[in-house]
Formats: structure tokens, sequence, C-alpha cells
């Protein structure tokens, strides 16, 4: 019996090196969970059916002495990542049927690793939401209380790592959707640095905003993945160049920067105060130097983020016609068909999106919105600045509270989206941040800390990080 529970990457590559058992009988292990539990919980959109095949030929890299630490491990996609050959819908229906004519960057590096892709894994429509309550294909529920939200839009890539469906899972994040639901569901998740990793073969929501990342049960597995998809590709021209990530930093004492703004936002549980102030209580006992720091725009990014990422929506999702690739809807006329496509292949969450974001793109309100949240923007990225001057990281809570009930905030947009308070700041400054579980509140629902980093030092993450995660 193999104990999916607490293993690691590190330790499933010395067991499959040793031959204590097999890649087969590693992926029947987590096939078994997800036959048991997907059901009930949503989390796979689809298994795919050459798991096995998959297992016997990393095996061989094993038996050749050419496997890597990847090799072999089973990993879930989040829906909207290309893999050629295989179904991706985004969770929307106007991608029905539709089939990868090519390969992700991502999903190039992790082939070439040998790893074993387990299958598809539910989101929020495009990206669009925090609870995976907007998929076209159902909810996905919590595996940690069925009754709750894992978590968006990455809730089913979280989702299958908490069940053990899969030893880690790729997402995405435009505004926390890889944090978020790591909080929720009690795994690690990493956004990076935006242009780290190469967005070819993402199926776009912000562009200026997204960024592929891991979800994995703890953060050495979360760097492993990391260091396995970063670098940078001619495909996407946003990517870094490795130059970057070589440079050798010098070593220093980590000092963790509170941003004194956290008590005066409105909407964050006593619950979440509370575990944080014990978080910053549990770092000072490892010895590790707090100060506070200011981030002045802290309360305004949130409205900033609702302007510029749902106009950068309206943008990226005009593709969707039906005449190109995915759903179309047959009508008397041209104009017919667009509307009638676009009215019932998008969600409510989607059309909502787009439709703000053609609003404040317009001739006359584009300078009055969007031209003021670049601006904002550009303050927050100052922000940032100033404050890593003085401290090598930022810690915050991931969210504002732990995982709510599933319907719970369905028929309130403006409280969904606050949830994403905490978050958002990262993606717009593009830097790096971490979700790392540090503890339960009393209904067992985990608690999550982020930090954030400046640009490219994800390393500070993982040595900040794992002061204070269990």
């Amino acid at each position: 019996m193999i104990d999916l529970k607490n293993l690691t990457t590190a330790k499933a590559h010395e067991s499959l090196k040793k031959g204590d058992y097999t890649v087969r009988e590693l992926a029947e292990a987590y096939l078994t969970n997800i036959k048991e539990r997907n059901k009930e919980l949503n989390v796979f959109l689809e298994v795919f059916d050459d798991i096995l095949e998959q297992a016997e030929i990393a095996q061989k890299r094993f038996s050749d002495g050419s496997a890597t630490l990847l090799t072999g491990i089973p990993v879930a996609i989040k829906d909207n990542i290309l893999i050629q050959g295989r179904k991706v819908s985004s969770a929307s229906k106007i991608l029905l049927g539709y089939t990868a004519t090519y390969d992700a960057t991502v999903i190039t590096k992790l082939k070439n690793e040998g790893v074993v892709f387990m299958g598809r894994t539910n989101m929020d429509e495009f990206a669009m939401g925090g609870s995976t309550e907007n998929s076209a294909f159902g909810v996905t529920k919590n595996p940690l209380d069925s009754t709750r939200v894992p978590g968006g839009s990455s809730g089913g890539s979280a989702a299958s790592v908490a069940m053990n469906g899969a030893l880690v899972a790729l997402g995405s994040d435009t505004g926390g959707s890889i944090r978020q639901p790591g909080s929720f569901c009690g795994v690690v998740g990493l956004k990076p640095t935006y242009g780290s990793v190469s967005r070819n073969g993402l199926i776009a929501m912000g562009s200026s905003l997204d960024v592929i990342g891991p979800l994995t049960r703890t953060i050495d597995d979360a760097k492993i993945v990391f260091n396995a998809i970063r670098g940078s590709d001619a495909f996407d021209s946003t990517t870094l160049p490795d130059s970057y990530y070589d440079k050798k930093h010098e070593k220093k004492k980590i000092v963790v920067g509170i941003p004194k703004e956290i008590q005066d936002l409105k909407g964050v549980s006593s619950d979440v105060l509370k575990h944080f102030e014990e978080t910053k209580e549990k770092l000072k006992k490892a010895g590790v130097e707090i100060k506070e720091v200011s981030l002045k725009q802290l309360a305004n990014a949130l409205a900033c983020y609702y302007i510029i990422m749902p106009a950068e929506v309206s943008s990226n999702l005009g593709r969707f016609d039906g005449f190109r690739f995915g759903t179309k809807i047959e009508g008397e006329t041209l104009l017919d068909e667009y509307v009638a496509t676009r009215g019932e292949g998008f969600g409510s969450e989607a059309r909502r999106r787009i439709i703000l974001g053609t609003y404040v793109l317009s001739a006359g309100y584009y300078d009055a919105y969007y031209g003021k949240a670049e601006a904002l923007r550009a303050l927050i990225k100052k922000d940032f600045q100033n404050a890593f001057e003085e401290v090598s990281v930022i810690m915050t809570p991931t969210v504002p509270s732990t995982a709510f009930k599933i319907g719970e905030k369905s028929e309130d947009p403006l409280s969904m989206y606050a949830a994403d308070m905490f978050t958002v700041p990262a993606n717009l400054a593009g830097v790096p941040a971490i979700s790392v579980t540090t503890g339960f509140d009393s209904d067992n629902m985990p608690f999550g800390t982020q930090f954030i980093a400046p640009h490219t030092r994800e390393d500070l993450l993982f040595e900040a990080g794992s002061f204070v995660s269990i």
C-alpha cells in the first residue's frame, strides 16, 4: 500500500528508483482514488485513457537510467492548458468538442520529464471565478468538506491534489486562481513571476496577468515543478531571459514585512486575523525578523484589477465566435449566429466580464476607467518596490476567510470578487507569491498564509514559507 497522503515527489522518485513499486502501481493508486471520489467531487472532467501506457513508457526511463525527479509522477492539468490531441474546453460550452492541435510549452517540458498525465481538471469558465461554481460542467466540491467550494478558478487542480487524484497539478493564476484554491484545499499554491513560465498554449484570460504555476502538497514539490516548467520561450515574447534566474544572490537573513493596511481592510474574518497574528508569533519564535511596511494602494488593488482584467477578457474572448472553432449555433443571418453562439456558449460570469470590459474600453470611458486603472497599477508596483527595499518578503493572509459553502456567494458577485483582496496585488505587480497552509479553523478547514517576493525571487518564497508551513 502506497502512502499517498504523505508522499512527495522526492520520496516517490526514490521508491521508484529502488523498485519499491512501479510507475504503473503508483498511477493505479491514484486512479483508485479518482474512481472512488470523482463522481461525488467532480474534480476531473476527463480521466485520460492511456495512463497505464504512459506509466510503462516512464518505467523504461528508470530502467535505462534517464529518469528525472518528475519521471512517473502523476500530474493533473487544468482544462485551459493545451495537450495535443486532447480535448480542452476551459470549462465552457463554447469550446465543446474542441481538440488541441499543439502542446502548451509547459506540457512539452513535462513530457520531456516523463510525467504521467492523469486528466483534465474542472475550473471556473475561462478562469473567471473564485469557487469553481462557474463551470459549464457542474460544481467541483472541496475534498475536505463536500459542502464547501474548493476555490477557483483552479479549484479542480487544487482538489485533485487534496483528494490524492494526482501528486501535483498545474493551474493558472490571473488574480489568485492558484493561491486561493490552494488555501481552501490545504495545499501549496505558487504563482510565479510574470514571464518566468511560458503562456504559450494557455487559453488566455488576462494576458498581462496570467501565469501558469503548480499546486502541490509541499513547498519542495512546488520548487521542483517550477524549476521544470520555467524558462524563456520563443513562442511567448513576454517570457524572461534565463539569465534572470542564473544570477547568484547574496545569502541574507529573511526579513518579513507585514503591511500595516491589513487591519483597515473590510471583510476579513476575525478568525483569519487571529490566525495571522499567531503565524507572526510563530515566525518570531523561529528567529525571523518582522517589520511593518506600507502598501498604500492595497485597498484600491481590487478595484484596479476588476477594470484591467475584464478589459483584457473582452479582448481575448472576442475570438470565440463559433466560426473558427468550438460551438456554432445556426441562425438566419450572420449576426443571429454570432449573438446566439456567444449568448448560449458563454456562461453568466463570462458574459458579465465581457460586457464590463467592453464598457471600460469604449471611446467615452477609456480614459475615465481603463487609463486610470493602469495609472493605479503603476502606483501598486511602486509600493512593492519601496517595500522590498526594506524587507525580503511580504506576508498577508491568502484569503479573507476559509472555504465557504457551495452557493453561499453565487448571487452576490461583488462578495465573491472580494475574496481576491490579498491575491490580486501580486498579479498587478507581476511579482511571485505563494500560499502555504499554516493552520485550521474550528471546522477543520485550512488557513492559508501568503508570501510575496520581488521579481524572480521565488527562492525567497520557498525559504519563508518553510518557517510556518504545516
